[in-house]
């Protein structure tokens, strides 16, 4: 499945003012990967962030000795950062999950047999048979998010994908080099124009039930919500418009 001599795994975080939570997330991820048998990396890329967050993460690197920090002083968006991530990193399997670890990373053991059947975009999943959401999302949040799958299906097009906001998604070394070039969307949709401008490449993607550990103080703010709604039809005007050739 691997190669012991390469980088195998790299594990991206783009963190924007997450101070007091990032080392818990590190060491939770460098104690499950010391224990595998091949090589790894592990990456936070600091979006801009206004608190101690760079600092935090380069005082661990002492401790966790496959850290790496990408310390932005300006604030770019997500999408730019985990971009900004992807292509700095070196392994052949290429990971981004979000730094409030709700997807732990021994989800990514689900992931690895799809990338020996030919797959080069295999992407967590909460809405698919088998995924657990610990405790459950309440009704509106739901409803929320099946709207917006449903606004990201019709207008760009990702039929038969579920869940394109899960935080837990994995590449190819060759996928990332020829997709994330190609990507425009810093911000708020950048999930869905990865995957597709994948599609469009010919990359077939793979969704994969995991264990998602729900945060009921998170909230969705209609803000937010706006914006994406206009991300998408952005991706939309580009494919239109060739911009992804």
């Amino acid at each position: 499945m691997y190669n012991s001599i390469s980088m195998y795994l790299s594990v991206i975080i783009p963190a924007y003012n997450e101070e007091r939570r990032i080392s818990k997330t590190l060491f939770d991820i460098d104690k499950y990967l010391i224990k595998q048998d091949y090589q790894y990396e592990i990456i936070v890329v600091s979006d801009g962030s206004k608190d101690n967050t760079a600092k935090v993460v380069k005082n661990l690197t002492s401790r966790i000795k496959c850290l790496k920090l990408i310390d932005n002083k300006e604030n770019h968006g997500k999408g730019f950062v985990v971009r900004q991530g992807l292509l700095e990193a070196k392994g052949d399997i290429r990971l981004f999950t979000d730094a409030d670890n709700s997807t732990a990373i021994d989800q990514v053991e689900k992931i690895f047999p799809w990338f020996d059947k030919g797959f080069h975009i295999i992407i967590g999943s909460r809405d698919i048979r088998g995924a657990v959401l610990d405790p459950p999302q309440p009704w509106h949040r739901v409803f929320v998010g099946n709207v917006f799958n449903l606004l990201v299906q019709v207008i760009v097009g990702l039929w038969g994908i579920w869940d394109t906001q899960c935080g837990f998604k994995a590449l190819s070394a060759e996928a990332v080099n020829n997709i994330l070039p190609r990507c425009k969307i810093n911000r708020w949709a950048f999930d869905p124009e990865i995957l597709k401008v994948g599609k469009k490449l010919g990359y077939n993607i793979k969704e994969v039930p995991v264990y998602w550990i729900n945060d009921p103080n998170s909230k969705v703010k209609l803000k937010g919500m706006v914006k994406m709604g206009f991300d998408l039809f952005k991706i939309r005007w580009n494919l239109i418009t060739g911009k992804y050739a």
